[in-house]
């Protein structure tokens, strides 16, 4: 009787450094994550280490000292159109502002689009998504002109709407792939049992697309956080400055407290990224909502 023979693994077949072929990969992979990661490192080390350390040359590349005095002057200025915190408090009022308004109407924009058929969606829908391929630059000065006439400049929910206008086409697209993997059958069963199409929407639909909406959320945030070029030119009260334009306006030809600019960009920074890990899997099931139809 012929003993079967039990096929073995390719990979226990082969050298026992066939790692070593790897090694150029992981050489790269470390490289990328060094020069991507030491920005961050000398903008930290510049805000907790005394600035004097920092202006040397060459420069330490590891703390020789520990100081927050600078998050003091930051923070605790007798101007409070200098101080930091307000504006990062007027980025979070508006970067709010923002995402509320375009979570609102991307709901109202996504449901026109992946509901009932009608005719010029498809066209709508293409035009929508070109209003995309508008540079900010192009249009700053028109719009400026025109907000100025209606006397709306150095107002936080002038700027939100401006910020939504921009952004808003995208994250319709976005939803309505989301809506779009729902069921018909879903939806017609809840008008069989008496919903109408609104209360479908807000009892039915919204529910199962949470994730999206979370996505939604998050890129219009981001957008509104980081926006600089209609802030700069709308807000001309520097109590109303937002963390991107009061950051922009310390920096001058004749003196740059790189120490304070430094700790600032700091503090601008961490909020998205405690907030991104926070919804970091909603994220990543939203944008993927669309991507395979059932």
């Amino acid at each position: 009787m012929t003993t079967p023979t039990i096929p073995v693994p390719a990979r226990t077949l082969a050298s026992p450094f066939h790692w070593v072929r790897r090694i150029p990969m992981y050489i790269l992979v470390l490289l990328f994550c060094i020069v991507t990661a030491f920005p961050v490192y000398w903008m930290t080390l510049s805000v907790f280490q005394p600035i004097e350390y920092s202006l040397t040359y060459p420069p330490p590349l590891f703390p020789q000292a520990i100081s927050f005095d600078v998050f003091q002057e930051i923070f605790s200025g007798q101007d409070t159109a200098q101080r930091v915190d307000v504006w990062i408090f007027n980025s979070i009022i508006l970067a709010s502002m923002t995402t509320v308004i375009c979570l609102g109407l991307s709901i109202l924009g996504a449901f026109a689009l992946s509901g009932k058929r009608w005719r010029g969606q498809g066209m709508f829908g293409l035009l929508l998504l070109m209003t995309q391929m508008l540079p900010e630059a192009l249009i700053v000065i028109p719009l400026y002109a025109t907000i100025d006439k209606l006397k709306m400049k150095d107002s936080l929910l002038t700027l939100a709407l401006v910020d939504t206008a921009f952004v808003l086409p995208i994250c319709i697209w976005i939803l309505k792939n989301v809506f779009d993997t729902i069921p018909n059958e879903i939806r017609d069963a809840a008008l069989v049992d008496g919903c109408n199409r609104m209360k479908m929407l807000w009892k039915i639909m919204l529910p199962i697309s949470a994730p999206g909406l979370v996505a939604v959320g998050v890129v219009a945030f981001f957008h509104a956080w980081n926006e600089y070029l209609f802030a700069a030119s709308l807000i001309g009260n520097r109590h109303l400055y937002t963390a991107s334009v009061g950051l922009g306006s310390m920096i001058s030809m004749i003196d740059t407290p790189i120490d304070k600019l430094m700790a600032g960009g700091l503090m601008f920074s961490i909020f998205p990224v405690i907030f991104y890990l926070m919804v970091q899997r909603y994220i990543v099931a939203g944008l993927s909502a669309g991507a395979v139809k059932g």
